[in-house]
């Protein structure tokens, strides 16, 4: 199984780039928020998702691990395959995603093509509780890197730290993260733990 390509792009055709590896050329799916920051000559890697069918073998590219779990996740939801789910990343970065998941904005999901507003809705009532996982999971995919507290604003525990260094994952940074994992605190007091400090700092995030 291939997990992942690293090469120059050789082409790039409607919905898909041609990776070249050392004189071999991968054709890859890729969304079309990815094709449209790419172009033939480019450095590239990407992380890559293996479908293989009896009669063929697909190759689905992304720019993070991230991406890639949302890419999979999508797919648990009925009626929702890789083509759809694709669909879905190439409208919506991965963070713009766990958001509009968070905050049940299903209207954001449905301008998606090839999505209709009753998927639309499934897929945010069925992914609402695996946004959290997912953005823990993204703390090992960008270098081990975690979120910095502003000054003076310290988390007061391990699930405030946490939720801060998922939310700098998924792209804000260390002071919005910060900020919004502290209002959080305190509306949900100490107990609370990271999956819920998430959800709360994502509705603040998107406001």
């Amino acid at each position: 199984m291939i997990g992942k390509l690293r090469g120059k792009v050789d082409a790039i055709g409607e919905g898909f780039l041609i990776v070249d590896v050392h004189g071999v050329g991968y054709e890859v799916q890729a969304s079309a928020r990815a094709l449209r920051n790419l172009k033939p000559g480019d450095e590239v890697s990407l992380t890559i998702d293996t479908h293989v069918r009896e009669d063929a073998i697909r190759l689905f590219g992304f720019q993070s691990e991230f991406e890639r779990s949302w890419f999979r996740t999508l797919q648990g939801v009925q009626g929702v395959g890789a083509k759809v789910a694709l669909s879905v990343l190439g409208i919506m970065a991965p963070q713009d995603l766990a958001s509009a998941v968070a905050l049940g904005n299903w209207a954001a999901v449905e301008e998606a093509p090839g999505v209709g507003k009753k998927l639309a809705q499934r897929i945010v009532a069925e992914l609402k509780d695996k946004t959290p996982s997912l953005s823990l999971s993204s703390l090992h995919v960008a270098g081990g890197a975690t979120a910095t507290a502003a000054p003076g604003a310290t988390p007061s525990s391990l699930a405030a730290a946490e939720a801060i260094s998922a939310l700098t994952n998924l792209g804000y940074n260390p002071a919005q993260a910060n900020a919004a994992v502290a209002l959080a605190s305190r509306e949900l007091g100490e107990a609370a733990d990271t999956a819920a400090l998430i959800r709360r700092s994502l509705k603040e995030l998107a406001k």
